[in-house]
């Protein structure tokens, strides 16, 4: 199954990297950093930083923007609200929350790759309204409720 999805490079960004896979059989899409000056993260900070792209998707998609492991495993940068959720009517510009978890400042210069966007197939899902649920073996056991190990 294949879709198409527009991408436009947003004005002054026209050196900006466009997206793209990294292997032949990887699932997300690298963002580039489309900042002006290096933008430097301090421990505990977090900000939204610009990928200089917008993007046009058909109805039924969603892309997820997530983190890069390699900067999340080296310096502690990941992104605050994964997976960050772009709607198929989205048609601005595709910004990143970053938060630096780490111990360091972390410069996140122009160009640099800092996140990933998966695209994923939304179902079409009815909500109903019922006065009971069906049982489970489960129930209404939540968090911890199937033990650890």
């Amino acid at each position: 199954m294949s879709f198409d999805v527009q991408i436009k490079r947003m004005a002054g960004n026209e050196d900006i990297e466009l997206p793209r896979k990294m292997s032949e059989l990887a699932s997300g899409f690298d963002l580039y950093a489309a900042v002006t000056e290096d933008l430097v993260l301090e421990p505990g900070q977090r900000n939204l930083v610009p990928t200089g792209i917008a993007i046009a998707m058909p109805g039924g998609l969603e892309a997820q923007i997530r983190p890069r492991s390699g900067l999340a495993f080296k310096h502690g940068i990941t992104c605050l609200n994964t997976p960050g959720t772009i709607d198929a009517d989205y048609r601005g510009e595709i910004k990143v929350l970053l938060i630096n978890l780490g111990q360091e400042p972390f410069a996140i210069k122009r160009n640099e790759r800092i996140a990933q966007m998966v695209f994923q197939i939304v179902p079409e899902v009815n909500l109903l309204q019922v006065d009971e649920l069906s049982e489970t073996l489960r129930g209404a056991g939540g968090f911890g409720h199937t033990g650890t190990k």
